[in-house]
Order: C-alpha cells, then structure tokens, then sequence
C-alpha cells in the first residue's frame, strides 16, 4: 500500500480513484464496510481505491476538551486499512489551518488534486470540515457537478446495536475483550514503542517491555497473560497494567509493561503489539520485592501452561 501525505503525490495516470474518507479509529466492522465498498468501486472502474484519513483525531485541535483516546495507534490503523486491500493511503495533516476549511473547499480540493475522482464512500452520520459543514447531502451535490458518485453507508449492527468506536471503546475501559474484538472484526490489541524504564523487572529477573502509550485509551489495570509481536514473531507474555503500588513513587503513572517468556534481546526503539490473552489476577501491593518476585513467577507459570 501507497502511504502518502499530500493528494499530488499520487500517480493515477488515466486510472480514476475511488475514495473511502474517515478517522477510521480501530478500523472496526463499519470501517470496514465503507472501505470494501471503495475497493468494488475501484476494481469495478479498474481504478484506484484509495483511503483518506488523518494524522491525528480531529478533536484535538477543534474540541481539545473531548479529544477520545485512540483504540489503535496510526501504525496500527495504517497495517488494518492495508490488511483490506487499499491501493494507497491519504494521511491528511490535521491542524488549524486545515480545521478552517468547509466541507466544500475540502472536496473541491482532493477534486483538483486527484483529477478525477470516481467515487466518494463516508459513514451516512459522516460530517466533516469547519462548523461541521460537510455531510453526504454537500458530497451528492458536489457529486453532481463533478461527476462523481457517492456512498452513505448505513452503521454496522452487532447483537442489535451499532458497531461504533465509542461502544469499544466502553467495551475495552470494561476489559470485555471478546465484544471489543468483535467489533473490530480481529482481537483487540494494542501497540508502542518500546521505551527504557527504570530496570526494575530486570533486577527481579523478569525483564520487560515498557510500551509508549501515549494518547491510547487503556484496558483496567491488572495483570493479564497475552501474546506479544515483534518482527513477525508471537511470544506468550504476562502484561502488567497499573501503578505498580509495590515500588514507592512520589507521582505514579499507569505503565504497561510485558514480559515475553523465552525470549532474549535488546527491543528498545521496536514496536510491540501486544494481544490480550485473558486476565490472570488483579493488581495489588505487596509487602515486599520478593513477595512481588514470587507472584510474578506464578504468574508466567501460568501463561506458560496455555491460557
């Protein structure tokens, strides 16, 4: 897949493009209507079906009060919309300037940039540009005189309710897993860069992986078995997810760290995407290291023997 940052980097040639145009955060069942429905468009024409999306979540800059943690960090998003099928991707640099501009300029503007646009595929609900003045009634008229269709897809219903990114993200700050995974479409999972901490688990003997979580919405803080990636491989791991209550800090924070069973070698700087298993017990303090010591033992003692 094509990843780009500005529309004239695509070479289309006599080819048209087909667009799927979203924040696309955790690229769940909906997401993934919208984004098939472009990849038909663009086989069907024999065109281009390209996904357009943005670098960071709108609210950020236009309601920074009510900015939601992300389900997915952008390379998790960017290896799920490529898991599809996209052609190419559209990052969109979100910020003031850009959040100035209508609905219409918009449109008008990828219209320029692309040349000939064959389709247009949204969310029905989907609003987008300054004051929200872009929905699917501006893109069929602007669809009209610029001879492109368009697609207002209807929500996804799972169990009888819709499938949206704000029902998982209630689903994961539950640790209900198992309905998080089925509206995404694929187990829920959550991916950083690994960062140095303070050594701590590699003083009790158990070194782990601290992630870089920064703007991801977190699961409960407890302790979980799971399954880590890092560079195509799957290790089983326990995950710890808390405040770490046993290690006296003047200011704790949530860290997720992860231990990976049987596995030796420098992972600072890498990504790891971390999969969650189920929940072995929850978090608590203890009267002392060692005490911590033998729990985390029984804990990789059972994730050890399948979970």
């Amino acid at each position: 897949m094509n990843v780009i940052h500005q529309a004239t980097e695509l070479v289309l040639g006599s080819r048209k493009v087909c667009l799927a145009i979203g924040v696309f955060d955790g690229v769940h069942l909906g997401h993934q209507q919208i984004i098939r429905q472009t990849l038909a468009d663009a086989r069907q024409q024999e065109g281009t079906a390209l996904v357009v999306t943005f670098d960071k979540h709108p609210s950020t800059i236009v309601a920074p009060d009510r900015v939601p943690p992300l389900i997915y960090s952008p390379p998790q998003k960017f290896r799920a919309i490529e898991s599809l099928g996209a052609d190419a991707l559209l990052v969109i640099h979100f910020d003031e300037p850009f959040s100035q501009q209508t609905g219409e300029a918009f449109i008008r503007h990828l219209a320029a940039d692309l040349g000939r646009i064959q389709s247009i595929c949204v969310g029905a609900d989907f609003v987008f540009g300054h004051k929200r003045s872009g929905n699917v009634a501006l893109l069929k008229r602007l669809g009209s005189e610029l001879h492109f269709t368009v697609h207002g897809l209807a929500a996804v219903a799972l169990d009888g309710q819709t499938v949206s990114s704000t029902r998982i993200r209630e689903a994961i700050r539950a640790g209900d897993f198992d309905a998080a995974s089925q509206m995404l479409g694929r187990a829920y999972s959550i991916a950083g860069d690994v960062e140095r901490g303070d050594q701590l688990g590699h003083t009790l003997g158990f070194p782990t992986a601290n992630l870089d979580t920064t703007d991801l919405l977190l699961p409960p803080t407890d302790v979980y078995a799971a399954h880590a990636a890092v560079n195509g491989n799957s290790h089983r791991a326990v995950l710890n997810l808390g405040r770490r209550p046993t290690v006296n800090q003047p200011t704790p924070q949530p860290r997720l760290e992860v231990h990976l069973l049987d596995f030796a070698g420098d992972l600072y700087g890498q990504e790891l995407e971390v999969t969650f298993a189920t929940k072995l017990r929850d978090e608590q303090k203890f009267a002392s290291l060692e005490e911590l010591k033998a729990q985390i033992a029984r804990d990789i003692a059972v994730a050890r023997t399948g979970f």
